[in-house]
């Protein structure tokens, strides 16, 4: 039985609580946030015990895991404390993405997890689908071939207007963190920006990608789309073929090159279906469970988290220079 523990009680680390809490291998020992308005009525509907010291919740409870769900400037400012503590702490950890919003707290804290001897894991939620296994099955069957090129999306309505890059920093560790999953590691990036109307931050981006296969990709992601309508699609095309994922968990279809059939998985309604996009939350979760008690590795681990970033810095120095950037790491 794994002892976990959430800190940082807003929806998120609710959510996380909430399939900590329905997890038969997880025993929720206890819940943390600085605002006890926040953690204390959700330790109540738990029955666990409710800290609003981290110090504090290290130094009196039995913990294995634990997932910090803080957020901070562009959703990532306020990982790096809590992060950092529980792996010097020795526990096992997930962090929300992004990793973090300053890369040099990112490669920091992907040190210290392997200083450590720990697992650090990051909630990647959008690889965790039955649609993205069956795409990665296509993958490893060869029924694929060679990857030639990734063509990914993802919009969603965000009005927030925090910093200029929060639209990078904040959404863009999941698409990144999808292309690399299909693709492998991304070594060049060409970004172009547009503020939507009324913005201050750079809320559109368009991104040229090259991977270290030689593949080629691109990246369209907007915080100015409607909220009531599909928010991801993921094309791959081989050389034997070409698969794409409809709003991330909902269709896989794969088009044969030399054939006029087509493969189409749509989301059954019983048996492992999908109901919503918090079902990509459990699934992530359950897998880290599954994955920490099998003592590792992880998928999603803190080394993807901090490539993801990476590729995000070499895009916004892309953009402020006019120029091809190399991706670091």
């Amino acid at each position: 039985m794994l002892k976990v523990a959430v800190i940082g009680l807003g929806h998120i680390g609710q959510t996380h609580t909430r399939y900590y809490s329905q997890n038969k291998d997880v025993e929720l020992v206890a819940l943390c946030d600085i605002l006890p308005e926040r953690v204390d009525p959700v330790a109540r509907q738990y029955g666990v015990k409710a800290y609003h010291d981290l110090d504090e919740m290290l130094a009196n409870e039995a913990i294995d895991a634990v997932s910090v769900a803080t957020a901070g400037p562009e959703n990532g400012g306020h990982h790096y404390d809590p992060t950092m503590k529980c792996l010097a702490a020795r526990k096992h950890v997930l962090v929300e993405k992004p990793i973090s919003n300053n890369i040099e707290h990112a490669r920091e804290m992907v040190r210290c997890a392997k200083e450590q001897g720990v697992l650090f894991g990051v909630n990647l939620n959008h690889r965790f689908t039955p649609a993205a296994d069956r795409a990665k099955q296509l993958l490893t069957e060869g029924k694929m071939g060679e990857v030639l090129f990734i063509n990914m999306a993802l919009w969603i309505n965000n009005p927030n207007e925090s910093s200029p890059w929060f639209h990078m920093r904040a959404l863009h560790p999941h698409s990144i963190d999808v292309m690399r999953t299909f693709g492998g590691p991304i070594r060049r990036v060409q970004a172009f920006m547009y503020k939507g109307p009324g913005r201050k931050i750079w809320s559109n981006a368009s991104i040229n990608m090259q991977f270290a296969s030689g593949a080629v990709g691109h990246l369209t992601g907007s915080y100015d789309a409607s909220r009531f309508h599909p928010i991801e699609r993921c094309e791959v095309g081989g050389s034997n073929g070409r698969f794409v994922i409809e709003n991330v968990f909902e269709r896989l279809e794969f088009f044969p090159r030399n054939s006029p059939d087509k493969l189409v998985v749509a989301n059954p309604i019983m048996g492992g279906g999908m109901g919503t996009f918090d079902d990509t939350f459990r699934n992530r979760i359950m897998t880290f469970v599954e994955q920490v008690q099998a003592g590792g590795p992880l998928d999603a681990s803190g080394d993807d988290g901090l490539a993801a970033q990476e590729v995000i810095e070499a895009a916004i120095r892309s953009w402020e220079h006019g120029t091809i950037e190399e991706v670091q790491g």
